[in-house]
């Protein structure tokens, strides 16, 4: 059963969605150090402003993302010009050199279950439950991630459902969709137009 029919099946609202947008399937990126340091630098913006200040970041590296090696000689005072708190910038480092120690492996992340992902990426200072979620979602490709923390999501449950989105309101709606409740996430992003 592929993800459209599922979630149309599941849920009344959820086919008005299916219906109205087009989602691209869930793929695994190329640069998981990117994917990781892009949602660090996303967290509690929104979508508009998390993009400005990345294009800066990028910018001070030519425009490409650099190797962890060379995240990590950068000064935190450089990597805080493009508009990065210098807690955030922190934490990027951090990411970095878990990726430079081998702690975070394409190869050996990708064989791990969505739970060993979660724990071994909530052990580096400055990532968060968010963020190893939109780092599941988006980085790995994994299909059935729900963030009940997303201010985005929560927005969309409030519109759509008329429901107060609290934890485990989220939670109980999401049980419909699994196991494709990332492609339900997707859904409910553009419903608010807001692509993270």
């Amino acid at each position: 059963m592929t993800y459209q029919r599922h979630l149309s099946q599941a849920d009344p609202v959820m086919r008005v969605l299916v219906q109205r947008y087009t989602l691209r399937r869930i793929s695994v990126a190329k640069d998981p150090l990117e994917e990781l340091v892009a949602s660090i630098v996303s967290q509690q913006l929104s979508v508009k402003a998390a993009d400005t200040i990345w294009k800066r970041f990028l910018a001070l590296y030519r425009g490409r993302m650099p190797s962890a090696p060379r995240l990590i000689a950068t000064p935190i005072e450089r990597i805080r010009t493009c508009g990065v708190s210098g807690s955030k910038a922190a934490y990027i480092k951090n990411v970095a050199d878990a990726f430079r120690r081998g702690h975070l492996d394409r190869a050996h992340l990708m064989r791990m279950n969505d739970d060993e992902v979660r724990a071994r990426l909530v052990a580096i200072k400055g990532v968060g439950n968010w963020t190893a979620e939109m780092f599941l979602i988006f980085a790995l490709g994994r299909p059935d991630i729900f963030s009940v923390g997303d201010v985005g999501l929560q927005n969309a449950i409030q519109k759509l459902y008329r429901k107060r989105p609290t934890p485990k309101t989220m939670e109980r709606l999401a049980r419909a969709w699994a196991p494709y409740r990332s492609y339900a996430a997707r859904y409910l992003w553009k419903s608010l137009d807001n692509t993270p």
